[in-house]
């Protein structure tokens, strides 16, 4: 990791760079922190608080392990560093954890960027890990996930390879992707009031293009982006145009007077 997790050994690990409105970065079930570094490098420079905690995918009891317990972690997460009225952007599960965030704290929720989220569909390896043990059908997973199959490295297929192959991590991430699947949000899109960012990969596999649409019509305040050549993560396969994209998106607000801190 290229940046330092602030109280690793505490209740909330995170990453927490610069001053200003709060972004809370969400990534997905088989993402990490990295996954935003082109963001963490660029928005605190910009005035911006970027913060990535640390999701306990894996660290919750069995009958815990849900996108629901994940969600209440992250809430109670910003109200212990007395965070409110934040963006927050999601990827994949991370947006779908950003969906449920905003339907149920107003407060705490400013706005929400989501990009190859979960919530309607999701293709997913399905109830089982088949051939979890064959490297070479881990890889071909992997480069699904993008455009330029390339950009699924050996150091991020040995990680998958090293999550499906860990019998207690395996069978939590199975957990987590099926109580998503169950937790259809298509009823739920149109009590969000918060303004939607979707910044979407045309050549998305895991949720297709018509997904992206859908998430346009169901939520009252969006706007759909797309990105040409890029699959599940744009903010890793093209950072700089999903930067561009989300600076733009953002500079619609006035942040300056606001405040983004709860009272004690």
């Amino acid at each position: 990791m290229l940046y330092l997790i602030e109280n690793q050994k505490k209740k909330f690990p995170h990453i927490k760079k610069g001053k200003g409105h709060p972004l809370i970065l969400l990534h997905g079930l088989m993402g990490g922190l990295s996954n935003f570094k082109a963001l963490l490098d660029f928005f605190p420079k910009k005035g911006y608080q970027v913060i990535i905690p640390s999701l306990p995918l894996y660290k919750m009891p069995l009958l815990l392990t849900n996108i629901y317990s994940i969600s209440k972690y992250v809430i109670q997460f910003l109200i212990k560093i007395r965070i409110q009225r934040a963006t927050l952007i999601g990827n994949s599960l991370g947006g779908h954890i950003a969906l449920i965030i905003a339907k149920k704290r107003l407060d705490l929720v400013h706005s929400v960027v989501l990009t190859g989220s979960s919530g309607l569909f999701e293709k997913a390896f399905g109830d089982a890990f088949p051939k979890r043990e064959n490297y070479e059908y881990i890889r071909r997973k992997s480069q699904e996930v993008f455009f330029d199959p390339n950009m699924a490295t050996k150091e991020l297929v040995d990680e998958v390879f090293h999550i499906v192959n860990d019998k207690k991590k395996g069978i939590k991430t199975l957990y987590i992707a099926k109580s998503a699947m169950k937790y259809n949000m298509s009823k739920d899109l149109s009590v969000i009031q918060q303004p939607i960012c979707l910044i979407w990969g045309r050549q998305d596999h895991i949720t297709p293009p018509e997904i992206a649409r859908e998430f346009h019509r169901l939520l009252p305040h969006s706007e759909l982006h797309w990105i040409d050549k890029c699959g599940h993560v744009p903010m890793m396969e093209h950072p700089k145009i999903f930067i561009e994209i989300l600076e733009k998106w953002l500079s619609k607000f006035n942040f300056n007077h606001e405040n983004f801190f709860c009272k004690i």
